[in-house]
């Protein structure tokens, strides 16, 4: 349970996804995503993070992972649909880059957006805070 909440980073220049936590940063036509400080806060310790594989196509709302903490284990959404370019192979051996950079070095994977408008139906950052507040 999130202790403090004012605590917790909530980056304006991303969108994200209430019910399942995970945050993109569009580039062009490449999205990069996570999931957000709040979503590892709860969680807790990150010991594995499964991610898909590059070139991999994967619908908006389609499970493309799952991340396990010593607490249990959750699978990952996309935000938006696309095909997979990249993935953070630094997670198989420091999985923990999650809890300590979210939004950084804790990234998952990167899409090449099939429709970069879908972006903008994703909450904004103030938004997204006064989801997770009301639970």
């Amino acid at each position: 349970m999130v202790t403090d909440f004012d605590a917790l980073a909530f980056p304006e220049d991303l969108r994200y996804v209430a019910g399942t936590h995970e945050w993109v940063r569009l580039e062009g036509d490449i999205c990069t995503v996570g999931i957000s400080d709040y979503a590892q806060n709860e969680i807790g310790d990150v010991v594995f993070v499964e991610a898909p594989e590059v070139g991999d196509s994967i619908e908006q709302d389609g499970e493309f992972g799952v991340i396990e903490s010593v607490k249990s284990a959750f699978d990952l959404y996309s935000p938006l649909a696309g095909e997979v370019t990249e993935v953070n192979e630094s997670l198989e051996e420091q999985p923990e880059l999650v809890n300590e950079d979210p939004y950084g070095a804790g990234w998952m994977m990167k899409l090449r957006v099939a429709d970069t408008d879908a972006f903008d139906a994703l909450l904004d950052a103030e938004a997204y805070k006064q989801a997770v507040q009301e639970g």
